[in-house]
């Protein structure tokens, strides 16, 4: 059975695209068939995070009825299958954003997890999105705007009857400023919080080299913790490995 799981945050710049890439790799690792799909269609950045910036056959020559969607299927090195959106201007033109739920019908009973990631705020493309997937997953960061815009994402989503599995917390520098997780939990109640993805220097290192952090610096914090999401989605536990330095403190006590 083909799980497809929306990842929305309903704000942008908390770090979506990111954790889409990352968990469908980590995802592939963990030997599931996954497909990810790049459903900002006006902003798409989802094939330059996985090295694939430009594509012959994108999402956008499907929804023109142009393409297939094989077509617009590209395989990455880790196993995981990306379906990248066109990314100059004229590929926006004559599109329908509200078609994307009947395309990825060719996808169901094909592969294990499609996950989407949709475009930032809560417009038609994101709404789309939502009615495309069986699930949504919710990402924020830890401040009031973008935790109270996940709020509203959550209650679009009940409202077409798209069941929330979760959220994710990105981008935690543990600053006195921040949200903390019980008051997240108490503004989102209802919602399980699933992860709490740390700010990382290595993160950012491998946006510039255009590989998901997970194959760049596998024992980061973040990756550990996105292979833990990822565990958590399929039913499995795994542990995250302290860094040396914290085991090291941890015998001398």
């Amino acid at each position: 059975m083909t799980r497809i799981i929306t990842c929305l945050s309903g704000k942008g710049g908390v770090g979506k695209t990111t954790l889409v890439a990352n968990l469908g790799v980590a995802l592939a690792g963990m030997g599931m068939d996954v497909v990810v799909l790049d459903a900002n269609l006006t902003t798409p950045n989802l094939g330059l995070h996985l090295g694939i910036p430009l594509s012959p056959t994108t999402l956008h020559d499907v929804l023109k009825g142009n393409a297939k969607l094989i077509e617009a299927t590209y395989l990455h090195d880790s196993g995981l299958k990306i379906i990248p959106a066109g990314i100059s201007l004229k590929d926006m033109k004559g599109i329908d954003s509200r078609e994307l739920p009947n395309i990825l019908l060719e996808l169901l009973g094909s592969t294990d997890i499609v996950l989407i990631d949709a475009a930032a705020g809560l417009g038609r493309e994101a709404l789309a999105a939502i009615e495309a997937a069986d699930e949504l997953l919710l990402i924020t960061n830890p401040e009031l705007p973008a935790v109270t815009d996940a709020l509203k994402a959550a209650k679009l989503a009940e409202q077409v009857g798209t069941k929330v599995s979760g959220l994710v917390v990105n981008r935690i520098t543990k600053k006195p400023h921040e949200m903390t997780r019980s008051q997240i939990a108490g503004m989102l109640e209802g919602i399980d919080v699933l992860a709490e993805i740390p700010e990382d220097i290595a993160v950012q290192e491998s946006i510039a080299k255009r590989t998901p952090v997970v194959s760049h610096k596998p024992r980061a914090a973040s990756s550990q913790t996105i292979r833990q999401l990822a565990a958590s989605l399929i039913g499995e536990e795994i542990k995250i490995e302290k860094p040396w330095h914290h085991r090291l403190f941890g015998f001398l006590r």
